[in-house]
């Protein structure tokens, strides 16, 4: 079909044949893009930008299309990604105006902790730092090495000089040693 609205010359005979390709299309077209898009109204929009795209590239098209279908889904295809890489900047548009954004961000919570989460923390780091004491030296450096230094386990296995199925030995046997321990604060934690 595309193949004759290339073919005629005539801009009003390409729009009567576009109208009736269009309308034989459209269907597909837009369940292609709500689908992309997971929103009716996008799709819509998208749907129309599909088809003006088409339109204008038909009317400057010099080489016959093989397949106008997939030619359309080509189309269809590269507009519903434009829509989805410009989504990560509609956020600005959505933004609240200058005073309702002043008044939110007074009623938002501190995003410091408070005093009783600041002393909880630190009876939780004494007693991880006693838990830390009662393992053996290999494990408490494998450990520190993983959780405090974030090392990766090859790395850890070349620091200590050891093979990487040791290290992971040892950091299974440490992180047993230190559920254990510390059992009642991981238990009551998981209960909130």
């Amino acid at each position: 079909m595309a193949d004759q609205l290339v073919a005629s010359a005539g801009a009003t005979q390409a729009g009567s044949d576009f109208a009736g390709w269009m309308l034989s299309e459209q269907r597909r077209v837009f369940l292609l893009c709500q689908r992309m898009l997971g929103e009716a109204d996008e799709a819509d929009s998208a749907t129309q930008d599909v088809f003006f795209k088409a339109y204008k590239a038909l009317q400057k098209q010099e080489v016959p299309i093989d397949d106008s279908a997939k030619w359309l889904t080509r189309i269809a295809v590269n507009t519903c990604l434009d829509k989805l890489r410009s989504r990560r900047w509609q956020f600005w548009r959505k933004r609240p105006n200058q005073e309702d954004e002043e008044l939110i961000l007074n009623m938002a919570a501190s995003s410091s902790p408070d005093a009783e989460a600041q002393l909880f923390a630190g009876e939780i780091g004494v007693r991880l730092q006693a838990a830390l004491g009662n393992l053996s030296d290999r494990q408490r450096a494998v450990f520190t090495l993983r959780h405090y230094e974030d090392r990766g386990l090859d790395e850890i296995a070349e620091i200590l000089d050891l093979d990487v199925g040791t290290v992971k030995a040892h950091m299974a046997r440490a992180l047993a040693k230190l559920r254990l321990e510390l059992q009642d604060l991981y238990s009551a934690r998981r209960k909130q």
